[in-house]
């Protein structure tokens, strides 16, 4: 093989295995992404399901009325 024939071989070489690893980068996002909307799909699944136990329920209704809100920050606060 000549040194033209070697690079030739090397850089066509290079592609495919940068074409592979592309492939296998996309795959894993793609699989990374239907995991988060399948989990995403079950958390409001439960959030539903357990807003409406709470408004079913006389009692719920007020204890969700009831709950504390989080503060933010206050100016000035030492």
């Amino acid at each position: 093989m000549s040194v033209e024939e070697t690079r030739r071989a090397e850089t066509l070489f290079k592609k495919e295995q940068q074409l592979r690893e592309a492939e296998k980068a996309m795959a894993d996002y793609r699989a990374e992404l239907q995991a988060t909307r399948e989990k995403t799909a079950r958390l409001r699944a439960m959030r539903l399901a357990r807003e409406a136990a709470n408004q079913k329920s006389p009692r719920g209704k007020q204890e969700a009325a009831n709950q504390k809100r989080p503060r933010g920050k206050q100016k000035g606060a030492a």
